[in-house]
């Protein structure tokens, strides 16, 4: 979850999401070994034997065509500037080659690189703050916005969170009023960055989109919260500010979503298991 996962957050974090915006089973073909005097694979195998070679002639060529478009983007490569720039648009996610950041304030990675790729995995690693489950106590949330709002916006931020985590709120995603967990169960809050896409930047402003995966809810039996996943862009203006970046204003939008599978949902003790077991991430190019 993010800075307004449940709720639709304009340039203060005000919402404007409604708790509606929230919340098949996988099978394995096996395929046995032929046996002489098998009369159904006896029957088959001339058709098999048609399949196979119509795959192998198809691997080949794909095979043929990659490797011809990966000679030409060697012949380009060493041409011009633009060629690389077409490139670079293309993926813009692509790793840097720099080496990630090291220093942490408060837990969150600081020191990011003065530079669209600096600020592309300050946007990142902000957006997994921000959806953490620690915006849903005051005094981790507070933490949370002094290390990653510029400090002239800190002040605005936690008036507008302190009341947007409300009681009501708190509830209605399954917590008691205060922000606790109830017993019993697993509270999930987590925001993973897809990857981020720069729309402007500069020396010392930079304005970053960076599309996410959320999960919310209460991991437990008889939840009447389960966790669900979301899909989500969050969009951030940043400023060089003290030696790091910082987040000037923050909105969120839905979207992209791609088409769910069809993988079988776990059950609340797997969730709670995986969610205990494994950590997060700290986003660097």
């Amino acid at each position: 979850m993010s800075l307004g996962d449940e709720h639709h957050y304009d340039d203060f974090g005000r919402s404007g999401r409604t708790d509606d915006d929230f919340g098949g089973s996988g099978q394995t073909r096996t395929r046995l070994p032929e046996r002489r005097g098998d009369i159904y694979g006896g029957a088959r195998r001339p058709g098999r034997s048609s399949s196979r070679s119509l795959v192998t002639v198809v691997g080949v060529v794909v095979l043929l065509i990659a490797a011809i478009a990966f000679a030409n983007r060697g012949e380009d490569g060493g041409d011009s500037s633009a060629g690389s720039g077409e490139r670079a648009d293309a993926a813009p996610t692509a790793a840097s080659g720099e080496r990630p950041v090291s220093a942490k304030d408060g837990g969150i990675p600081s020191g990011f690189g003065r530079d669209r790729e600096g600020a592309q995995s300050a946007a990142a690693n902000y957006a997994v703050a921000l959806g953490s489950d620690g915006m849903f106590n005051k005094s981790k949330r507070d933490a949370i916005l002094q290390t990653v709002i510029t400090p002239s916006r800190v002040a605005d931020f936690e008036e507008t969170l302190d009341k947007a985590y409300s009681a009501d709120f708190n509830k209605n995603v399954g917590l008691n009023a205060d922000g606790s967990t109830p017993r019993g169960y697993t509270f999930v809050s987590r925001t993973s960055p897809i990857g981020t896409k720069v729309i402007t930047s500069s020396t010392d402003k930079a304005s970053v989109d960076v599309w996410c995966s959320g999960l919310l809810g209460l991991a437990g039996e008889n939840s009447t919260n389960p966790v669900t996943n979301s899909w989500f862009t969050i969009s951030m203006k940043l400023e060089w500010k003290d030696g790091d970046w910082k987040i000037v204003t923050h909105s969120q939008k839905d979207g992209p979503t791609p088409v769910p599978g069809d993988e079988r949902a776990s059950s609340a003790d797997d969730m709670a298991k995986a969610v205990e077991e494994y950590g997060g991430f700290t986003y660097a190019r």
